[in-house]
C-alpha cells in the first residue's frame, strides 16, 4: 500500500528551534487547528512566526513543541 506523506519537514524539539525552520502551529482563534509557518526569529521565551498565506504579518508564538499564537509580533 503506497501511503502519502506530509510536504513538510516539522521540527517539534523547542531546544533546537532556528530561523527558517518549519513548525506545526495552533491559533486559539481558530479552535486550536494547525497550520505551518516559518520561523522568523528565536528567543529565550517566544519565537517570531510567519505563515506563507500572509508573508507581511508576524505572529509572536510560544515556545513548545507545537507553538501556539500569543500576539502579532512587529512587521516583516
Amino acid at each position: 500500500m503506497n501511503e502519502a506523506q506530509c510536504p513538510f519537514e516539522f521540527n517539534f524539539e523547542p531546544a533546537t528551534f532556528k530561523r527558517g525552520d518549519t513548525v506545526s502551529y495552533r491559533d486559539p482563534r481558530f479552535m486550536g487547528f494547525p497550520f505551518v509557518a516559518t520561523i522568523r526569529a528565536v528567543y529565550e521565551d517566544c519565537i517570531e512566526i510567519v505563515d506563507a498565506s500572509e508573508p507581511d504579518k508576524v505572529l509572536r508564538a510560544t515556545r513548545e513543541s507545537r507553538p501556539r499564537v500569543i500576539g502579532e509580533a512587529a512587521s516583516a
